[in-house]
């Protein structure tokens, strides 16, 4: 791991050295080494912990005279003066703390919702960062809704929160109906939920700018992860006037958003003016139907 130079300083420490913030004490012992009296790996992971944002911390880790210890982004958050003590920080790094994080292995965060994996203190987080079992966002499009879970909240959460249209089963027929559709940058964002093969599955129908052309664009998402989502196809039709246009692929997981999703280009999309020739040609209202089934594959 490549690491800044700056000034260093070792310190002793022990887990009885703490203040009211949890903040371990250091005492400067140049050229001493590393004495520890730590009666846990949970305590030397406490002592990793920023007393400013409360994440873990990676090197540089970054102390004041007095021994207190925070990390590189809070050290410019409180502009260079320990939030602790108030001492100006300067750049002296905490290289003993810094060599212990080594030695440690620990349980992944998401321990609770059913990860087992343990990894050194330095691998952890992009472990974690890339860990099945992390929370998933809530896949709700048009709104700023920073909720996260996993997939039995999240159901629960679009049904009761979002009043999601919740369907069981594999074939959907989505009906879209606007009064004026010229207002494709106010237009409203369509989600509903089907529940088949043991899964859940999101249908999105949204409008958007592609360039300058108003476009209705219809893909699905999976709720689960990437990797699982090539055991499932699907189809979507819309059509009217004797014409139709068709769309088969394979669902994207929820841990794309729907916007990466949509930016992809990864579904069926309806140009406004082929919409509103499927809709019987008139120019004052909409009406679109979007047909298609959800498949396993064999």
């Amino acid at each position: 791991m490549d690491i800044p130079e700056s000034h260093s300083m070792e310190c002793e420490f022990s887990t009885g050295d703490f203040d009211n913030d949890r903040v371990p004490s250091y005492k400067s012992s140049a050229g001493s080494g590393v004495k520890a009296s730590l009666s846990s790996t949970g305590n030397v992971h406490e002592l990793l912990e920023c007393p400013v944002c409360t994440n873990s911390m990676y090197p540089p880790i970054h102390q004041c005279p007095n021994g207190h210890t925070l990390c590189l982004n809070c050290k410019a958050r409180v502009q260079n003066h320990c939030p602790t003590c108030r001492q100006e920080l300067g750049n002296i790094r905490c290289l003993a703390l810094e060599k212990v994080a080594e030695s440690l292995e620990l349980p992944c965060r998401h321990q609770n919702l059913g990860c087992s994996e343990i990894h050194p203190y330095y691998s952890k987080l992009k472990h974690e960062q890339l860990c099945r079992f992390r929370p998933y966002n809530c896949p709700y499009a048009g709104s700023e809704c920073l909720v996260s879970g996993d997939i039995p909240m999240l159901v629960a959460h679009l049904k009761n929160d979002h009043k999601v249209d919740m369907h069981d089963g594999c074939t959907f027929n989505h009906r879209y109906v606007k009064s004026n559709p010229n207002e494709v940058e106010n237009a409203t964002w369509m989600l509903t939920v089907f529940s088949c093969y043991g899964h859940y599955f999101c249908l999105h129908f949204e409008p958007f700018l592609l360039g300058m052309t108003p476009v209705y664009m219809a893909f699905l998402r999976f709720l689960g992860e990437d990797s699982e989502t090539r055991q499932f196809g699907y189809s979507l039709e819309v059509g009217g006037n004797d014409r139709k246009l068709t769309w088969q692929g394979v669902p994207r997981s929820i841990r794309d958003n729907h916007r990466k999703v949509r930016d992809s280009y990864d579904g069926l999309i309806i140009h406004r003016n082929m919409a509103l020739f499927f809709s019987g040609g008139s120019q004052q209202e909409l009406k679109l139907r979007v047909t298609g089934r959800i498949w396993k594959e064999q």
